[in-house]
């Protein structure tokens, strides 16, 4: 797999979690915790295209 590639896909992962946590904010019954994980991973995707970027 390229960086291009791997960038790419890390970028589709970040964007459909971002969905994810918007959907799971709007609904009362999805536990903070969850959302609060949900965010977390969202930003060590985030982090890690901004690592690779930088890297290219």
């Amino acid at each position: 797999m390229t960086v291009a590639s791997h960038l790419q896909e890390l970028r589709r992962r970040h964007e459909t979690l971002s969905e994810s946590v918007e959907k799971a904010q709007r609904n009362p019954a999805i536990d903070a915790l969850k959302i609060s994980e949900m965010k977390k991973r969202k930003l060590k995707l985030k982090e890690e295209i901004s690592r690779l970027s930088q890297a290219c």
